[in-house]
């Protein structure tokens, strides 16, 4: 009987297999994560800013009530005013009055668009495009119920004897984002 030979010692391990053994800081996989919604971020982003930024310009410039031809600026006559009202409600004035209603509304329906993402199918990217829309509008029509108690109107269409309701940039990106996601969802999957 030939006598067991004692076991070899383990081989050094490899350096890379040390490295890639080790798990991604979670900072890094947070980056990803948010990466992934890059296009509904960006254009929230966007929309928000840009609503922010002509809601100040408005504020400093015009009075609050500034309003209708003599009252407001004059951009193309007999057509588009810029002027300086104050809502309360909602588009076309609906729930007048009721701005923590509607400021707990928008904070609920933010919350429910990122505890939904995945059904939603925030992973698409023209549901990114639709709710970066949604999401940037929502976010500026809140900060304006937070900061004013309600929120600067300023785009004042005539057309005719008709006046369209008086909205702003964040109203814009509300209902783009909304008809762009009921239309695509519309659409075959591919």
């Amino acid at each position: 009987m030939i006598p067991a030979e004692p076991p070899l010692p383990d081989p050094a391990p490899d350096p890379a297999a040390v490295v890639s053994s080790v798990p991604a800081p979670v900072a890094t996989s947070r980056l990803q994560r948010l990466f992934a919604y890059r296009r509904l971020l960006i254009l929230a982003a966007l929309v928000f800013g840009l609503d922010q930024l002509t809601k100040s310009w408005i504020h400093a410039r015009m009075p609050l009530g500034s309003y209708g031809p003599y009252a407001g600026i004059e951009v193309l006559p007999n057509f588009f005013y810029l002027v300086h009202v104050g809502n309360t409600g909602a588009a076309w004035s609906m729930f007048s009055g009721k701005s923590v209603f509607l400021a707990l509304l928008a904070f609920v329906t933010l919350a429910a668009i990122y505890a939904w993402r995945r059904a939603l199918g925030l992973h698409s990217r023209s549901t990114q495009i639709a709710f970066g829309l949604l999401c940037g509008g929502i976010l500026g029509n809140l900060v304006d119920r937070l900061l004013h108690g309600h929120v600067i109107d300023f785009l004042d269409f005539h057309f005719g004897s008709y006046v369209y309701p008086t909205f702003n940039i964040a109203d814009s990106g509300i209902c783009i984002g909304v008809v762009f996601y009921l239309w695509h969802s519309l659409l075959p999957p591919r």
